[in-house]
């Protein structure tokens, strides 16, 4: 099923999209092994460590692009679930501070709307291992939702 198939039949049902189904729809996502566990309102992404996505070898340390494409789709779920738009959001334009190393561990992922417009919204993410309080590194984009006036 495609992404916008799954958030087309979420509209139809009434209901939120089912977040799991839609992360394995996404290559990407699925190449990076990244999952989604949901408290109540809460969305918390979790990128699995895997070896493939160590980017220096001698510290080692997750590669920055893993980093960065893993806070963009952490952004990416957090609009679906809060907005429930018929298409994925597009990336406009997104910024990613990289705080300290990756290290080679699980990684979890936390998204937050601060400003959202008919047709932009502003999101700031962050990623962290064992402490919340201590991120790897933070986004702040903006994402389109729809290309219609």
């Amino acid at each position: 099923m495609t992404p916008s198939a799954i958030l087309k039949a979420a509209a139809d049902a009434g209901t939120k999209p089912d977040l799991s189904a839609l992360l394995a729809s996404v290559p990407y996502a699925r190449h990076l092994g990244i999952s989604v566990d949901r408290k109540g309102t809460e969305i918390t992404t979790i990128l699995k460590f895997d070896r493939k996505l160590i980017g220096n070898v001698m510290l080692p340390a997750l590669h920055g692009g893993v980093v960065g494409g893993f806070l963009e789709v952490t952004a990416m779920v957090q609009l679906v679930f809060e907005i429930a738009p018929l298409t994925i959001p597009k990336p406009v334009d997104i910024n990613i501070d990289y705080l300290r190393s990756g290290r080679p561990v699980d990684t979890f992922g936390r998204a937050v709307i601060t400003k959202q417009g008919r047709r932009v919204v502003n999101v700031h993410a962050e990623a962290w291992q064992d402490d919340h309080g201590r991120p790897v590194a933070a986004l702040r984009g903006h994402f389109l939702l729809r290309s219609d006036s």
